[in-house]
């Protein structure tokens, strides 16, 4: 995709000075204009108050309402603002990348069609099972993916007949904000009430908090770090949680070396390593070690071998154990000028073999840099591979055309996503089959959520009657 940086300077100055207007101008703001309410309070009760009046309804304005929001996210202009709004706001990612997130999720997150009823029949009566809305949802929304989370748990959630609470990353605020002006904007648009989808103003730990405890809030959902899921899973509530991962890729002797060696390096880099999804290390059995990287290096990977420079790089990157937030997200090249390193122009991640103890190898970075480990064989690589996972079940991939080492994997890692002989995206339904999303649930079991994960299931039992066998 060819950028014009004019145009996208211009789209986010526009959208940001018309954000700040109120500030700049000293004008009150109005609680509850646009879904976006001063006290959070007033925002779960407003989102309550609409909830009522929505589910209420028939299933059709549901078809409408989703339709509405799938229209309205999927406007080239809107697709632009956001994916450039998100890049300038976060200083994370890439603006191609985010577009293509974008259109991803507003196209093909699961709607209505996610809701499927069960029945049983016989001797003594039908019995229905169906899934019904829990009511106003809190969805906790990080600073990776902001626009991606707000649309993709908007849809889910409305389709299965909830209303949602959005509590944004501070670091996301105004791209938060403008996805939740216009997700309520589509909900008026087809029919429905305002204020089902809201927000706050501000984005603090005491909105969030306020959100997680308030009676009439059923649920919780929360995308994020594993502080944060810690949190909802002890508000006491029904709670789902997205949490951290550390993907591994893993390759054996009989992989296609070359194909592997470009799937990891475009899924590592998609949007700078900040899906949770992505290739964070990998482990290579020794014998196609030396190609491996050799392919990896024509696909534009860098690779570091001073063990002092990498050393330093993994001081720069992650201090003390902490992955630095000043690196999150960021090129590669970026990365390498930091860190005194002189690297050609078309530089996409950078590579170092490490010892599998190796920070650059056991922390989740978040950024394109790849710790390679070498190890003797596929059941060893099986081994330190879900030994790096560190347990979180969220994805990992496997490059190999042998059958009984794939299944072998795939149940030893327990992952949520497990790719095979593809990049990670793939798992997300970019280039491989299945629906997109950005709350991939492996702590509390849900795995990539949709619709259904935000219903509640309920038996209508009616006796000795319909019994039509």
């Amino acid at each position: 995709m060819t950028i014009d940086t004019s145009a996208i300077e211009a789209i986010v100055k526009k959208v940001m000075e018309s954000i700040d207007d109120a500030e700049e101008k000293n004008i009150p703001v109005v609680d509850g204009q646009d879904g976006l309410f001063v006290d959070m309070n007033n925002a779960v009760e407003a989102c309550y108050a609409a909830w009522q009046a929505y589910y209420r309804q028939p299933l059709a304005l549901r078809y409408k309402v989703i339709d509405s929001i799938r229209k309205n996210f999927s406007k080239k202009e809107v697709v632009e603002t956001v994916a450039a709004m998100a890049v300038e706001e976060t200083g994370m990612g890439n603006y191609e990348d985010k577009v293509m997130k974008a259109y991803l999720t507003a196209e093909k997150t699961p709607g209505m069609e996610d809701l499927m009823a069960d029945c049983w029949t016989g001797d003594e009566g039908l019995t229905l099972l169906e899934l019904s809305p829990f009511g106003v949802i809190g969805a906790i929304c990080p600073s990776t993916n902001p626009n991606e989370t707000i649309v993709n748990n908007s849809i889910g959630m409305l389709a299965a007949g909830n209303g949602v609470v959005f509590a944004p990353h501070p670091g996301a605020i105004k791209t938060s904000q403008y996805c939740v002006k216009l997700a309520n904007k589509a909900v008026v648009e087809a029919g429905g009430p305002e204020n089902l989808i809201v927000s706050t103003t501000e984005a603090s730990m005491e909105n969030t908090n306020i959100l997680m405890h308030h009676p009439l809030v059923k649920m919780m959902c929360a995308t994020g770090g594993p502080g944060v899921v810690k949190a909802v899973l002890s508000s006491g509530k029904k709670a789902i949680g997205a949490g951290p991962g550390n993907p591994p890729a893993l390759v054996d002797e009989t992989a296609d070396v070359e194909k592997a060696a470009k799937d990891i390096i475009d899924g590592c880099t998609f949007d700078n390593n900040l899906p949770c999804i992505a290739e964070k290390e990998v482990v290579v059995v020794d014998q196609v070690a030396d190609y491996l990287i050799f392919n990896m290096k024509k696909n534009g990977a860098y690779e570091i071998k001073d063990k002092k420079t990498i050393d330093a790089l993994a001081d720069m990157v992650a201090p003390d154990g902490r992955v630095s937030r000043d690196y999150v997200g960021k090129s590669a090249k970026y990365i390498a000028k930091a860190a005194g390193l002189d690297v050609p122009e078309d530089t996409r991640v950078l590579i170092a073999e490490c010892d599998a103890s190796h920070p650059l190898v056991q922390i989740e970075l978040m950024m394109p840099i790849l710790g390679i480990v070498r190890v003797e064989d596929v059941d060893k690589g099986i081994e330190l591979a879900c030994d790096l996972e560190h347990g979180n079940r969220h994805t990992a991939t496997m490059h190999s055309k042998n059958v009984d080492s794939l299944s072998k994997m795939s149940k030893m890692i327990q992952a949520t996503i497990f790719v095979k002989n593809g990049p990670s995206y793939a798992g997300l339904g970019i280039g491989g089959e299945g629906y997109p999303t950005f709350t991939i649930a492996g702590p509390t079991g849900e795995g990539l959520t949709s619709a259904k994960s935000f219903a509640r299931r309920r038996r209508c039992v009616l006796c000795g009657g319909f019994d039509i066998k």
